[in-house]
């Protein structure tokens, strides 16, 4: 089960493997949100028609145009910069960051246990709520299935947050695998949180005669070899580091632990694992077995890694970035090429119950793309009347090139008009 290492809101997200193309036939319904649904956010706003930069892609084999993913429909909130993002696939470039440390992890896993592990990294990324939520026991009224922390394609159409989305089906076949891909969540803006990252999770699968002869019984013996197994791939990675577990809860894994590396002077954490639930194992008819299972964020492992101090850079085309990294160079230190200063905007607004601040951020990404840097609050107050304003500072950078005091204006003008059309809010 993966965990985001950047976005930590689970255990830290297959067209042509789980959804059929009769299936795709539902993308092209109107599906109304049900008013049973458990979101704690409003619905999202009407958006604008733009002309994307593509209108079809092909995820997992299956060829899909925009209006199946990105709809003027009020249970859609998938905005034209993440259907921009679909099928770009950052982990299948092997001279890129995230494929290096990728298979990196690919060649620890064949040197220390050779033709075990199935490797799927081709899954598409529209999931239904079942397969991202329910299969791995997310609480019903958890705040991960708001419309505010998720990307849905319709009220049971989702973009993978996790993509232990695709465990429950996975462990039907397989009794090892591991599962690399994109995933997308509606987050903040800063230097270490994108809308979309990458994530590899790995599950393994023992039965009664292994634990039986090693003498334990079944849990003891998942967790003492998954402990055993991760040790090992964290030296592959760091080299010869301190560990330490530290106990912690999933919904899907008792016990749960995450693994830390002493790195830098600093403990960082490098992923979340588990031995599984038993009621996962047994939805996929594997009734007398016991299980592990791990997740990490690609993005956190892979700035650390490099020194990469932006996670906007994965994203970047620009020769002087792709061309500073080499296929099976596992971290080569990343040279800044550029060091263009920050231009700084306040904006200030009364603000509204629906109000939040994941919704503000897709605004100004909608209008700003990957040349806003952050968005933070500064200030907030309420009067004697109960009405509450918010002052927040956005930073807009380029990664590539400074900034005009021109475009600056105009992208702060059109961020302040589409703030307040959008979020209802009044502007102070």
């Amino acid at each position: 089960m993966a965990t985001s290492l950047a976005n930590t809101t689970f255990f830290s997200k297959t067209c042509s493997l789980f959804i059929h193309t009769n299936s795709l036939k539902r993308f092209a319904f109107r599906v109304p949100f049900s008013s049973t649904s458990t979101s704690t956010s409003p619905l999202p706003l009407q958006k604008k028609w733009r002309p994307p930069a593509a209108s079809a892609l092909e995820l997992g084999g299956v060829k899909m145009a925009k209006d199946d993913i990105v709809r003027d429909d009020p249970t859609n909130n998938v905005p034209d910069t993440i259907f921009t993002k679909l099928g770009m696939q950052l982990h299948k470039r092997n001279q890129h960051p995230i494929g290096i440390l990728k298979n990196a992890i690919y060649e620890y896993f064949d040197s220390n246990y050779p033709n075990k592990f199935n490797k799927f990294d081709d899954l598409c990324p529209i999931v239904s709520v079942k397969q991202n939520f329910d299969d791995v026991l997310v609480p019903a009224d958890h705040v991960s299935r708001s419309y505010n922390d998720t990307y849905y394609v319709d009220s049971q159409t989702v973009l993978r947050c996790h993509t232990s989305a695709h465990q429950a089906e996975l462990l039907k076949e397989h009794n090892h695998f591991l599962v690399t891909g994109d995933v997308y969540r509606r987050d903040s803006i800063d230097s270490t949180h994108y809308p979309v990252f990458h994530q590899m999770e790995g599950v393994s699968i023992f039965y009664p005669d292994e634990w039986g002869a090693a003498g334990l019984d079944a849990t003891e013996y998942a967790a003492k070899d998954l402990k055993r197994c991760l040790e090992g791939l964290a030296r592959h990675l760091f080299g010869a580091v301190e560990m330490r577990w530290v106990d912690t809860y999933f919904p899907f894994t008792n016990p749960s632990y995450e693994l830390e590396i002493f790195f830098k002077e600093n403990w960082l954490e490098v992923l979340g694992c588990g031995v599984t639930e038993q009621e996962i194992l047994k939805r996929s008819g594997k009734l007398n077995n016991v299980a592990w299972a791990f997740g990490l964020g690609l993005e956190r492992l892979a700035m650390v890694l490099f020194d990469i101090p932006d996670i906007r850079l994965f994203w970047l085309s620009d020769e002087r970035f792709t061309s500073q990294f080499s296929q099976g160079q596992l971290g080569i230190k990343f040279k800044p090429f550029s060091k263009y200063p920050p231009c700084y905007k306040d904006m200030s607004f009364w603000i509204n119950e629906s109000f939040t601040e994941n919704n503000l951020c897709e605004v100004v990404r909608g209008v700003a793309g990957d040349l806003v840097e952050e968005v933070r609050l500064i200030d907030n107050f309420t009067n004697k009347k109960g009405m509450t304003s918010h002052c927040y500072r956005i930073a807009y950078r380029s990664m590539e090139r400074s900034l005009t005091d021109e475009e600056i204006n105009e992208l702060q003008w059109n961020v302040r008009e589409q703030v307040q059309s959008k979020l209802n809010v009044v502007l102070r």
